[in-house]
Protein backbone atom coordinates (compact mmCIF):
# COMPACT_ATOMS: atom_id res chain seq x y z
CA UNK A 1 0.00 0.00 0.00
CA UNK A 2 1.33 3.44 -0.96
CA UNK A 3 2.32 5.96 1.68
CA UNK A 4 1.81 9.68 1.14
CA UNK A 5 3.93 12.74 1.81
CA UNK A 6 1.26 15.41 2.20
CA UNK A 7 2.12 19.13 2.09
CA UNK A 8 -0.78 21.42 3.01
CA UNK A 9 -0.78 25.22 2.64
CA UNK A 10 2.93 25.47 3.46
CA UNK A 11 4.19 28.99 4.10
CA UNK A 12 7.87 29.47 4.85
CA UNK A 13 9.97 32.58 5.46
CA UNK A 14 13.73 33.13 5.35
CA UNK A 15 15.27 36.01 7.33
CA UNK A 16 11.82 37.51 7.76
CA UNK A 17 10.88 37.34 4.06
CA UNK A 18 8.06 35.04 2.98
CA UNK A 19 9.27 32.67 0.25
CA UNK A 20 6.67 29.91 0.11
CA UNK A 21 3.15 31.33 0.01
CA UNK A 22 0.87 28.33 0.31
CA UNK A 23 2.26 25.19 -1.32
CA UNK A 24 0.00 22.13 -1.59
CA UNK A 25 1.39 18.84 -2.84
CA UNK A 26 0.86 15.11 -2.36
CA UNK A 27 3.54 12.58 -3.29
CA UNK A 28 2.91 8.84 -3.03
CA UNK A 29 5.61 6.22 -2.73
CA UNK A 30 6.41 4.90 -6.18
CA UNK A 31 5.85 8.31 -7.79
CA UNK A 32 8.34 10.83 -9.19
CA UNK A 33 7.25 14.47 -8.93
CA UNK A 34 9.36 17.08 -10.71
CA UNK A 35 9.25 20.64 -9.40
CA UNK A 36 10.43 23.27 -11.85
CA UNK A 37 10.60 27.03 -11.61
CA UNK A 38 12.77 30.08 -12.24
CA UNK A 39 15.53 31.15 -9.88
CA UNK A 40 14.16 32.51 -6.61
CA UNK A 41 10.80 30.77 -6.95
CA UNK A 42 11.19 28.80 -3.71
CA UNK A 43 12.30 25.37 -4.92
CA UNK A 44 15.28 24.99 -2.57
CA UNK A 45 13.33 26.64 0.24
CA UNK A 46 10.79 23.84 -0.05
CA UNK A 47 13.55 21.22 0.12
CA UNK A 48 15.28 22.70 3.17
CA UNK A 49 12.03 23.40 5.01
CA UNK A 50 10.99 19.76 4.61
CA UNK A 51 14.41 18.59 5.83
CA UNK A 52 14.27 20.86 8.89
CA UNK A 53 16.97 23.47 8.23
CA UNK A 54 16.72 25.97 11.14
CA UNK A 55 17.07 29.03 8.89
CA UNK A 56 13.77 28.23 7.16
CA UNK A 57 10.89 29.24 9.42
CA UNK A 58 7.55 27.54 8.90
CA UNK A 59 4.86 30.20 9.32
CA UNK A 60 1.81 28.08 8.47
CA UNK A 61 0.86 24.71 7.06
CA UNK A 62 1.31 21.03 7.73
CA UNK A 63 3.48 18.26 6.35
CA UNK A 64 2.62 14.63 7.05
CA UNK A 65 4.60 11.54 6.12
CA UNK A 66 2.02 8.82 6.41
CA UNK A 67 0.62 9.24 9.93
CA UNK A 68 3.65 11.18 11.18
CA UNK A 69 3.70 14.95 11.60
CA UNK A 70 6.99 16.02 10.02
CA UNK A 71 7.08 19.37 11.83
CA UNK A 72 7.01 17.64 15.21
CA UNK A 73 10.32 15.92 14.35
CA UNK A 74 13.90 17.16 14.55
CA UNK A 75 15.96 16.85 11.34
CA UNK A 76 17.60 13.60 12.51
CA UNK A 77 14.20 12.16 13.41
CA UNK A 78 12.95 13.02 9.94
CA UNK A 79 15.91 11.17 8.45
CA UNK A 80 15.25 8.10 10.60
CA UNK A 81 11.57 8.23 9.61
CA UNK A 82 12.61 7.96 5.96
CA UNK A 83 13.03 11.50 4.61
CA UNK A 84 16.20 12.12 2.59
CA UNK A 85 17.64 15.29 1.04
CA UNK A 86 20.24 15.17 -1.74
CA UNK A 87 22.02 18.51 -1.67
CA UNK A 88 22.58 20.79 -4.64
CA UNK A 89 26.07 21.57 -3.35
CA UNK A 90 27.36 18.65 -1.18
CA UNK A 91 30.02 19.64 1.34
CA UNK A 92 33.48 18.10 1.37
CA UNK A 93 34.77 16.66 4.66
CA UNK A 94 38.55 16.02 4.63
CA UNK A 95 39.71 13.09 6.73
CA UNK A 96 36.37 11.24 6.69
CA UNK A 97 36.24 8.40 4.19
CA UNK A 98 33.13 7.67 2.17
CA UNK A 99 32.93 4.21 3.75
CA UNK A 100 33.07 5.53 7.33
CA UNK A 101 30.58 8.28 6.61
CA UNK A 102 28.15 5.89 4.93
CA UNK A 103 28.40 3.32 7.74
CA UNK A 104 27.74 6.02 10.35
CA UNK A 105 24.72 7.25 8.37
CA UNK A 106 23.33 3.74 7.90
CA UNK A 107 23.75 2.94 11.59
CA UNK A 108 22.02 6.19 12.60
CA UNK A 109 19.09 5.72 10.25
CA UNK A 110 18.68 1.97 9.85
CA UNK A 111 20.33 0.51 12.94
CA UNK A 112 18.17 -1.80 15.04
CA UNK A 113 17.16 -0.97 18.61
CA UNK A 114 17.67 -3.81 21.09
CA UNK A 115 16.63 -3.30 24.72
CA UNK A 116 16.44 0.44 24.11
CA UNK A 117 19.93 0.68 22.62
CA UNK A 118 20.83 1.30 18.99
CA UNK A 119 22.71 -1.66 17.52
CA UNK A 120 25.12 -1.00 14.65
CA UNK A 121 24.85 -2.93 11.41
CA UNK A 122 27.67 -5.53 11.55
CA UNK A 123 30.65 -4.30 9.57
CA UNK A 124 30.75 -7.33 7.29
CA UNK A 125 27.05 -6.94 6.51
CA UNK A 126 27.48 -3.23 5.86
CA UNK A 127 30.50 -3.77 3.62
CA UNK A 128 28.63 -6.26 1.45
CA UNK A 129 25.61 -3.95 1.33
CA UNK A 130 27.80 -1.03 0.26
CA UNK A 131 29.62 -3.04 -2.40
CA UNK A 132 26.35 -4.35 -3.80
CA UNK A 133 24.97 -0.82 -4.12
CA UNK A 134 28.22 0.44 -5.67
CA UNK A 135 28.12 -2.38 -8.19
CA UNK A 136 24.52 -1.55 -9.04
CA UNK A 137 25.49 2.09 -9.54
CA UNK A 138 28.60 1.08 -11.57
CA UNK A 139 30.98 2.75 -9.13
CA UNK A 140 34.63 1.79 -8.65
CA UNK A 141 35.33 0.24 -5.22
CA UNK A 142 38.17 2.72 -4.70
CA UNK A 143 35.51 5.42 -4.38
CA UNK A 144 34.71 4.21 -0.85
CA UNK A 145 38.25 4.93 0.37
CA UNK A 146 38.26 8.57 -0.73
CA UNK A 147 37.49 11.42 1.66
CA UNK A 148 33.86 12.52 1.50
CA UNK A 149 33.43 14.85 -1.49
CA UNK A 150 37.04 16.07 -1.10
CA UNK A 151 38.42 16.77 -4.57
CA UNK A 152 35.33 15.20 -6.17
CA UNK A 153 34.10 16.43 -9.52
CA UNK A 154 30.52 17.66 -9.74
CA UNK A 155 29.41 14.31 -11.12
CA UNK A 156 31.23 12.37 -8.39
CA UNK A 157 29.59 14.45 -5.66
CA UNK A 158 26.15 13.74 -7.08
CA UNK A 159 26.93 10.02 -7.45
CA UNK A 160 27.98 10.00 -3.79
CA UNK A 161 24.56 11.44 -2.91
CA UNK A 162 22.84 8.73 -4.95
CA UNK A 163 24.92 6.07 -3.17
CA UNK A 164 23.75 7.47 0.18
CA UNK A 165 20.17 7.32 -1.04
CA UNK A 166 20.63 3.73 -2.19
CA UNK A 167 21.99 2.65 1.20
CA UNK A 168 19.50 4.56 3.36
CA UNK A 169 16.47 3.46 1.31
CA UNK A 170 14.26 6.43 2.26
CA UNK A 171 10.50 6.48 1.95
CA UNK A 172 10.71 9.92 0.36
CA UNK A 173 13.76 11.44 -1.33
CA UNK A 174 14.08 15.13 -2.16
CA UNK A 175 16.67 15.83 -4.84
CA UNK A 176 17.60 19.50 -4.92
CA UNK A 177 18.84 20.37 -8.44
CA UNK A 178 20.83 17.16 -8.78
CA UNK A 179 21.57 18.11 -12.39
CA UNK A 180 23.26 21.38 -11.40
CA UNK A 181 26.81 21.60 -12.72
CA UNK A 182 26.76 18.27 -14.56
CA UNK A 183 27.89 17.76 -18.13
CA UNK A 184 25.86 15.47 -20.35
CA UNK A 185 27.85 12.31 -19.53
CA UNK A 186 27.70 12.89 -15.77
CA UNK A 187 23.98 13.68 -16.02
CA UNK A 188 23.33 10.39 -17.80
CA UNK A 189 25.34 8.39 -15.24
CA UNK A 190 23.64 10.04 -12.26
CA UNK A 191 20.21 9.59 -13.84
CA UNK A 192 20.92 5.90 -14.45
CA UNK A 193 21.75 5.60 -10.74
CA UNK A 194 18.45 7.18 -9.72
CA UNK A 195 16.52 4.95 -12.10
CA UNK A 196 18.30 1.90 -10.67
CA UNK A 197 17.19 2.56 -7.08
CA UNK A 198 13.76 4.15 -7.45
CA UNK A 199 10.84 1.83 -6.97
CA UNK A 200 7.39 1.31 -5.46
CA UNK A 201 8.55 1.95 -1.88
CA UNK A 202 10.20 5.33 -2.57
CA UNK A 203 8.60 8.63 -3.54
CA UNK A 204 10.86 11.20 -5.21
CA UNK A 205 10.62 14.99 -5.40
CA UNK A 206 12.99 16.01 -8.18
CA UNK A 207 13.73 19.74 -8.08
CA UNK A 208 15.22 21.08 -11.29
CA UNK A 209 15.56 24.26 -13.29
CA UNK A 210 15.83 22.55 -16.68
CA UNK A 211 13.96 19.89 -18.61
CA UNK A 212 17.07 17.92 -19.61
CA UNK A 213 17.20 15.61 -16.56
CA UNK A 214 13.55 14.70 -17.19
CA UNK A 215 14.63 13.13 -20.47
CA UNK A 216 16.42 10.51 -18.35
CA UNK A 217 14.29 10.33 -15.19
CA UNK A 218 10.69 10.26 -16.36
CA UNK A 219 8.36 12.04 -13.91
CA UNK A 220 4.81 10.99 -13.17
CA UNK A 221 3.90 14.61 -12.45
CA UNK A 222 5.47 17.99 -13.20
CA UNK A 223 4.72 21.07 -11.09
CA UNK A 224 5.71 24.66 -11.86
CA UNK A 225 6.58 26.74 -8.80
CA UNK A 226 6.51 30.51 -9.24
CA UNK A 227 6.80 33.15 -6.51
CA UNK A 228 6.22 30.59 -3.78
CA UNK A 229 3.14 28.96 -5.30
CA UNK A 230 2.49 26.02 -7.62
CA UNK A 231 0.86 27.61 -10.68
CA UNK A 232 0.63 24.58 -12.98
CA UNK A 233 0.70 20.78 -12.69
CA UNK A 234 0.52 18.00 -15.22
CA UNK A 235 2.61 15.36 -16.91
CA UNK A 236 5.74 15.45 -19.05
CA UNK A 237 3.96 17.81 -21.46
CA UNK A 238 4.20 20.59 -18.87
CA UNK A 239 8.00 20.36 -18.82
CA UNK A 240 8.09 20.16 -22.63
CA UNK A 241 5.89 23.25 -22.96
CA UNK A 242 8.12 25.10 -20.54
CA UNK A 243 11.19 24.08 -22.52
CA UNK A 244 9.64 25.23 -25.80
CA UNK A 245 8.25 28.57 -24.62
CA UNK A 246 10.58 29.60 -21.80
CA UNK A 247 9.56 30.53 -18.26
CA UNK A 248 8.21 34.02 -18.88
CA UNK A 249 5.92 33.14 -21.78
CA UNK A 250 4.78 29.82 -20.28
CA UNK A 251 4.00 31.33 -16.87
CA UNK A 252 2.19 34.33 -18.40
CA UNK A 253 0.03 32.02 -20.53
CA UNK A 254 -0.68 29.74 -17.56
CA UNK A 255 -1.75 32.64 -15.34
CA UNK A 256 -4.01 34.04 -18.08
CA UNK A 257 -5.69 30.65 -18.53
CA UNK A 258 -6.29 30.44 -14.76
CA UNK A 259 -8.22 33.73 -14.73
Amino acid sequence: MSEVLSIKDLRVSVDGKEILKGVNLEVKTGEVHAIMGPNGSGKSTLAYALAGHPRYEVEEGEVWMGEENVFEMTPDERARAGLFLAFQYPTGIPGVSMANFLRTAVNAVRGQEVNGEKQAVPITEFRQMMLDKMSMLKMDRAFARRYLNEGFSGGEKKRAEILQMALLEPRFAIMDETDSGLDIDALRIVSEGVNAIKGPEMGIILITHYNRILNYIKPDYVHILVDGRIVASGGQEVAEGLEAEGYDKFIQKTLQEAV
